[in-house]
């Protein structure tokens, strides 16, 4: 579906020059062209540089100049150089003549000696018809006068020497066993005699009488074959015959054609290396079988066999009697350029030579663009060369004797940009004189196919137009207005026709398209010496019958807009606006005439006549660029340019953003800029979201929005969007085409729809393309309960109302929500008709989260009276709906035995499953049957209400249900009110919370209860001791009892390091001074002790209990700091062979080396190389290292390991930080026990006051050590390292260093949190 144009243009003028070749010098873009001056019996050649930036008043200065002799013996056109090339690794140009000279031209920078020299390598004596470079420039393949086929390396080097012609076939010559001969094909209404009929001899076939008799070689794109075409006289005499062979990079035969009868002598092999190219002619003596004027590009495969063919489209009449253009043209060359997507042409006409560029796609071959030679006077144009740049893919460079034109093409898709709801999605599709035109929003008719054929320049309601002579050929452009049905077509003689398309946009019968042409408009007079190169056209809006149409045009040096008003086919006078500078592209827009500059700019031409106002910039020039508008904003800007990025700009504020780097295609249509990636994907970016990316001043690098994306064929590209129809039409690399509806389209039509109250036509679009129908409500959920009567009547279809509430109720809408539309639906659909609606009524009823099965059971119940058989419908459609099983618990627990067997009896279930536990409830007693049924549905609460309903002689049994099934709040609530019963449920739930260990609970429902022996016991397992002995006492317990309780409690209290509260209770109630004593000593409660040892006056346990109990105490503190000090001295010196390792060895450290994430991570360069014209056979995959992701399962497994410190790893060094931080808490503990000794240390005997200075001597070389330790350990963090590269692999190792390192920087240095002078004795050190 994609057009050529003309992109960018350049000429140079050598007025004194006769080019015949030109070569390129890819690397540095230059171009160098050679001139022949023939001057008697020598030829005069010059070498020029033609360099892309110089003015074009400067004129070209040779680079180097030389004489050759003429050599008479030559054949073709007379040019003495067969082969002009230039060599980048020797940074010269080979020149190899006809007479047999082979030599070089060095063009090296400086002042070398010989520069410009032509220094002769070699010769041939027989001279030189024909000779062909590979396309690496490493071997040249030479055909000599006498007929010899040579090879050479770059250096002049003979590889091999063979004869031209041959009888031998080749090595890989293909054996013909007969499959797919003529006489086994089916050849229709011809018949069997057909198939048996001899074929044409061999002898009979002929050259064209076109043939300039010369060898071609030509080579495939890498390199590694070349073909040879030559004419062969058959011995025994005959005509002669063109024969094609194909070599190797070695010189030796691998195959040859089959005879062509009319081959002639162009060759072109594709450098995809598929097809070789060439022609044939038909209809003479000699020549193809066909008819007469028939010419024919034909392809064979690299083994000689045919390969499919397209005629070529000129019309030539044969003339008697002439030799030179026998039909009036021939073809002179075939050219394929670097990607193999375009064929160019070369024809020599009688009027003047043409240039036709030809493509494919879909098995067709389309004429996309047409060149003529430029004539002067009654003298025809001719072509002197035609080369396409070898890297370059679309840049073609001509030459006629003293000029040279060099034009750049680029792929266009001509299609209507008319806005909604008038949007035709027409596309445009050049071929030849024959424009196919298709509007996808009614037809997607596949190409070649169109669903209208528009033919330039043909007879119009029967009478011949008379037109100049190239009127008919291809246009140059065509545009479709953006806002109307009107076509525009530009053609080479400045003609401008204007069509009226009348597109059908609703489905019907009628055509498609009707054309109708409005006029013509000769733009000759307003040109002047540009040429035209695009055309934009325009409905004026407030004038019927009135089109604005601009046309750019450029000469060699200036541009400018030519704009004119068409009214009521009248021309006004056109206005002329001159540019800045020539070329550029007028962007699409319905807003205004803006054009973009060569270098990316673009300018708003004003009507007025005045110098046209840059309003925005692109950073590259986009050939590919729209303009779109958004409400009270600038216009906005989108461009791709051939880089593949995609641009978005505006003038307010003047900046330009990158959407994407790797683009193939875009559009603009429903608010998003639609673009596809060479990732296969089409991405959906809003237009909205572009603009305030534009705003916010977002740069590149940052993280790009999260745009709705879907993949797509590979290699797709965008044709067109047509957002009437919800619609992108894709093309895929062969040229089929794919339509497909996208959500974000889609979506846009259904919100439309909503906002204007078409719910009927939104759900139809929703259920056609798979949408969510819980749009309809989420869209605007005010407007859909305000708007709920005129949705039922719109959607009134049972089914479409089932559908819709089943997805609302899948949908993820809060459930208080849900269930409020719903119940809307379903009272509407209850006023309208409970009858009609009784199945989606149900719907609503069971979608509502949660369902609400017993309404719509309810609903069957009032039905069944008056309509049993529409019950028996919804039954079966409900049980469709939900599990029967459930509809059957359902009715169960409704207590109707009439509605569980209607819903048995269609849910298939086997009658003797439930008609036995049917009847043996029907027998029971009615609130035990209800308890029953409870029960088996599980309803415990209610199966207990039930129970107590039924009456006090099933007590029994509702204290073991209780029990069974833990209701022990809903046993008391339901017999609060009968005391018996009452103590005896609590009497249940205390012995359960008793056996659960739950003491102190059990013991409140025992006093509940009025039990006290079972509350004492509860409160004596829960060590409540003042509430037990509070209860005892108010028991009226006796002494011995209170006593023996004492001392179970106390020494419970003991094991449970409760000191304090042990010493009380033996104090208190077990009458034990000594006891209580001991208890306080053993919890370090010196200070009580002694206290009580003096209030109570018994001395003597002073040197008994406390005296000892200090100098344990003190032996047990300093055994505690020998062991933290040994913990210091193990890992303070492991500390710090680890942090020398992390510097030594940071992989290993950091655990690197083992990581799996790492081990497809290859250290290689981040640079890309873009890939050359000899990549296109590399057979070696490609493919990028991957990290893998870590599992949940792995994570588990690494959070263990970092626990274990595995050895030697950042793992150990948080382990041993963590054991330190430990390790402060404990020496706080420490200190804490140290304060309350250190007092009675010093006051008790001479020992105790020595044992006492030593210990605070010990608690203070060890905190100095311990804070010395710390300050080391967490020493300041000398600062990160600097920036690195986010792309490199230095970067992602420092990132994964930091990922591990963060751990470790988490642990906060720990402080000692008890003050010296809170334990310290300050009188010890005097």
């Amino acid at each position: 579906m994609r057009s050529l144009s003309v992109a960018k243009t350049r000429s140079w003028n050598l007025p004194f020059a006769c080019l015949t070749a030109v070569a390129f010098d890819a690397d540095q873009d230059y171009t160098y062209a050679l001139s022949e001056k023939e001057d008697l019996s020598d030829v005069d050649i010059e070498i020029f540089k033609l360099v892309g930036d110089a003015s074009p008043e400067e004129l070209p200065f040779p680079l180097a100049a030389f004489r050759v002799s003429v050599f008479s013996g030559g054949q073709g056109n007379g040019n003495q150089v067969v082969s002009f090339r230039f060599l980048s690794e020797a940074q010269s140009l080979a020149v190899i003549t006809l007479g047999g000279e082979i030599g070089l031209v060095s063009i090296g920078e400086g002042e070398e000696e010989g520069l410009g020299q032509f220094e002769v390598i070699g010769s041939i004596d027989a001279g030189i018809v024909s000779a062909s470079w590979c396309p690496d420039d490493s071997l040249v393949v030479v055909v000599t006068g006498d007929n010899k086929l040579i090879l050479m390396t770059s250096t002049f080097d003979v590889l091999s020497e063979a004869p031209l012609r041959s009888s031998d076939k080749g090595e890989a010559q293909q054996v013909n066993v007969g499959w797919g001969s003529k006489q086994t094909q089916f050849h229709g209404s011809l018949g069997k005699a057909a198939a048996q009929a001899a074929p044409a001899s061999v002898d009979t076939a002929g050259s064209s009488p076109d043939d300039d008799t010369r060898p071609r070689v030509t080579w495939r794109g890498d390199g590694s074959l070349f073909a040879v075409s030559a004419l062969e006289q058959p011995e025994a005499g005959g005509r002669a015959l063109r024969v094609l062979r194909v070599y190797d990079r070695q010189g030796a035969l691998q195959s040859t054609a089959e005879p062509v009868a009319g081959l002639e002598h162009a060759l072109a092999w594709r450098p995809s290396g598929n097809l070789i190219a060439g022609t044939q002619r038909f209809g003479f003596e000699g020549g193809g079988a066909g008819r007469a004027g028939r010419h024919d590009v034909v392809f064979f495969e690299r083994n000689g066999l045919r390969h499919g063919e397209f005629v070529i489209r000129e019309d030539g009449q044969e003339k008697e009697g002439v030799n030179e253009r026998r039909w009036g043209y021939k073809v002179r060359e075939l050219l394929w350029n670097a990607d193999s997507n375009v064929l160019a042409v070369w024809m020599e006409r009688d009027e003047g030579d043409l240039i036709q560029l030809w493509t494919t796609g879909n098995y067709h071959w389309y004429l996309k663009q047409e060149i003529l030679a430029p004539s002067s006077g009654d003298v025809p144009g001719r072509f002197s060369s035609v080369s396409w740049h070898p890297e370059t893919a679309l840049r073609l460079l001509l030459t006629t004797s003293e000029c040279a034109f060099e034009r750049i093409f680029a792929w266009e898709i001509h299609i209507s940009r008319a806005q909604a709801p008038k949007d035709s999605g027409s596309v445009a599709v050049v071929d030849g004189n024959n424009i196919l035109l298709t509007p996808f929003r009614t037809q997607n008719v596949p190409p070649p196919m169109a669903s209208c054929k528009l033919v330039v320049g043909e007879a119009k309601s029967n009478v011949q137009i008379v037109r100049s002579l190239d009127e008919g050929r291809t246009p140059i452009h065509v545009a479709f207005s953006p806002t109307g049905d009107h076509f525009a077509v530009l053609s080479h003689t400045g003609t401008i026709h204007l069509w009226n398309l009348h597109t059908r946009i609703e489905f019907g019968r009628e055509k498609a398209l009707d054309l109708e042409e409005i006029c013509s408009i000769d733009l000759k007079a307003s040109l002047e010496d540009r040429e035209p190169r695009q055309i934009c056209l325009w409905e004026v809006q407030t004038l019927a019958n009135t089109f604005r149409v601009a046309c750019l045009a450029s000469s060699r040096d200036t541009g400018a807009v030519i704009v004119f008003i068409v009214a009521n086919n009248v021309l006004q006078e056109p206005q002329t606006m001159e540019l800045p500078c020539k070329d550029g592209r007028l962007i699409n827009s319905d807003l205004g005439i803006y054009w973009q500059s060569p270098e990316g700019k673009i300018f708003s031409v004003p009507l007025s006549g005045e110098s046209p106002v840059p309003v925005a910039s692109f950073p590259d020039f986009c050939f590919s660029a729209e303009c779109a508008s958004l409400l009270n904003t600038s216009p906005l800007f989108i461009g791709r340019a051939d880089s593949g990025k995609l641009y978005c700009t505006a003038s307010d504020p003047d900046s330009a953003h990158l959407i994407a780097g790797n683009s193939t295609s875009f559009t603009v249509a429903a608010g998003f800029v639609i673009y596809t990636t060479a990732a296969h994907e089409a991405f959906f970016a809003p237009l909205v979201e572009i603009r305030s990316l534009l705003s916010s001043g977002a740069k590149e690098g940052s993280e790009e929005p999260q745009w709705e994306r879907r993949r797509v064929e590979r290699g797709s590209r965008i044709v067109t969007a047509v957002p009437s129809s919800m619609s992108l039409v894709l093309q895929m690399p062969r040229g089929n085409l794919e339509t497909i509806n996208p959500r974000p389209m889609v979506l846009v039509v259904v919100r439309q729809d909503i906002d204007a109250g078409n719910y009927r036509k939104a759900f139809l679009a929703c259920r056609r393309h798979r949408i969510d129908l819980s749009i309809l409500v989420e869209h605007d959920t005010k407007a859909f309960l305000e708007n709920i009567v005129s949705f039922v009547e719109q959607i009134d279809e049972v089914d479409h109302l089932n559908l819709f509430l089943t997805s609302l109720g899948q949908s993820s809408l809060d459930t208080a929500k849900l269930s409020d539309y719903c119940d809307a639906v379903r009272v509407q659909l209850e006023s309208r008709s409970l009858t009609k609606y009784v199945n989606s009524i149900l719907t609503a009823y069971v979608v509502k989260k949660p369902a609400d099965y017993e309404a719509g059971l309810s609903l069957l119940l009032r039905l069944r009276d008056f309509d049993p058989e529409l019950v028996e419908e919804a039954v079966k459609y409900i049980i469709f709906l939900v599990d029967a099983d459930k509809l059957f618990d359902t009715a169960l627990g409704m207590y109707d035995f009439s509605l569980v067997l209607l819903i048995a009896q269609h849910s298939q279930r086997d009658p003797r499953e439930y008609l036995p536990f049917l009847r043996e409830l029907r027998a029971l007693p009615k609130f035990y049957q209800r308890h029953k049924i409870d029960d088996h549905l599980k309803r415990v609460t209610s199966a207990l209400k039930n129970l107590c309903l039924a009456g006090p002689g099933y007590f029994e049994e509702a204290l073991v249900y209780i029990e069974k099934h833990k209701l022990f709040h809903d046993g008391l609530s339901l017999w609060k009110e009968t005391e018996e019963q009452y103590k005896r449920v609590l009497d249940l739930y205390g012995e359960y919370l008793f056996d659960r260990r739950e003491f102190r609970q059990a013991a409140l429902v025992f006093v509940e209860a009025h039990n006290s022996s079972k509350a004492l016991v509860a409160y004596e397992r829960a060590l409540l001791w003042r509430e037990l002995f509070d209860l005892a006492a108010r028991e009226n317990t006796d002494e011995e009892t209170i006593f023996n309780m004492a001392h179970r409690v106390a020494d419970d209290l003991l094991a449970k390091k409760r000191f304090d509260e042990a010493a009380r209770v033996f104090l208190d109630y077990a009458k034990n001074t000594r006891q209580c004593v001991a208890a306080l000593v053993q919890g370090n409660l010196f200070s009580e002790a002694r206290r009580l040892v003096t209030l109570h006056s018994v001395p003597e346990l002073l040197e008994e209990i406390v005296h000892p109990a200090a100098l344990d105490s003190r032996t047990q503190i300093a055994e505690d700091l020998e062991e933290m000090r040994g913990q210091l001295q193990k890992q303070i010196p492991r500390l710090r062979e680890l942090r020398i390792k992390k510097t030594e060895e940071p992989d290993a450290f950091y655990g690197l080396e083992d990581d799996p994430t790492l081990h497809s991570v290859d250290v290689m360069t981040d640079v890309s190389m873009a890939p050359t014209a000899f990549t296109r056979y590399t057979v070696a995959p490609t493919s990028t290292s991957r990290a893998s992701k870590r599992t949940s399962r792995s994570k588990r497994k690494m959070e263990r390991k970092v626990g274990s410190g595995r050895k030697g790893t950042i793992d150990e060094e948080e382990y041993l930080l963590k054991s330190l931080g430990k390790l402060v808490i404990r020496f706080d503990s420490v200190q804490g026990d140290t304060s309350q000794l250190l007092p009675h240390l010093l006051q008790f005997t001479s020992d105790h006051r020595d044992e006492a200075r030593a210990l605070q001597t010990e608690i203070t070389a060890f905190r100095t050590e311990l804070q010395a330790v710390l300050d080391e350990v967490w020493m300041p963090n000398p600062g990160e390292p600097g920036e690195l590269d986010a792309s490199s692999w230095a970067e992602r190792m420092e990132e994964k260093r930091r990922e591990r390192e963060s751990a470790v920087k988490s642990i906060s240095k720990p402080e000692i949190g008890t003050a010296e002078a809170a334990w310290k004795a300050e009188v010890l050190d005097i």
